[in-house]
């Protein structure tokens, strides 16, 4: 059997039907926004979820057909009723299939310095929210989002953005090529 010939974009109705059809079968992928936020003092802002063991990095997950950027800005506001300005991307992290969960995409964009204390949750998603250093974090955090961090802080030193698969640096493409 001949496959059916793909409609024309001379015909808009059949074109959008087409493409509709294709995008109901394409894979999703789950996206996570997380935001690298520091006091003056250099420390980082970490919030303690109620739903998960662990410390992280205040964020979330997108909305259907939300931009990554502007979940920082959301989560930021309902969780601890804060206003951030993203001011960059740090970290992009392809994170594989694990326990019931498919693959995502979680980036890390840097939120800059802020001269406030630590906020109070705003919501029952999370229990605690505080600024703490480096070599604290690394013990409140968890395997995964140790090694993000680590990076994005890497990524914010070196003034660019670094891509990972599971909080593990990618070797470079053209080295991988060889």
């Amino acid at each position: 059997m001949t496959p059916k010939p793909a409609p024309t974009p001379a015909d808009p109705d059949a074109w959008n039907a087409y493409l509709a059809e294709g995008n109901a079968k394409q894979a999703r992928k789950r996206v996570a926004a997380d935001v690298l936020l520091r006091d003056a003092a250099g420390r980082v802002l970490l919030v303690n979820p109620t739903y998960k063991p662990g410390w992280d990095l205040p964020g979330g997950m997108a909305e259907a057909n939300e931009p990554p950027e502007n979940t920082v800005v959301r989560e930021l506001r309902e969780e601890l009723d804060l206003d951030v300005v993203v001011r960059g991307l740090l970290v992009v992290d392809w994170v594989a299939p694990h326990g019931p969960w498919d693959d995502q995409i979680a980036f890390v964009f840097d939120g800059g310095t802020v001269d406030i204390e630590a906020p109070r949750p705003h919501d029952e998603e999370l229990s605690e929210a505080r600024f703490v250093g480096l070599a604290e974090a690394d013990g409140l955090v968890r395997d995964r989002m140790r090694r993000r961090l680590a990076v994005a802080v890497q990524a914010l030193a070196e003034g660019r953005t670094i891509y990972l698969h599971d909080g593990k640096a990618v070797q470079r493409f053209s080295d991988r090529d060889r």
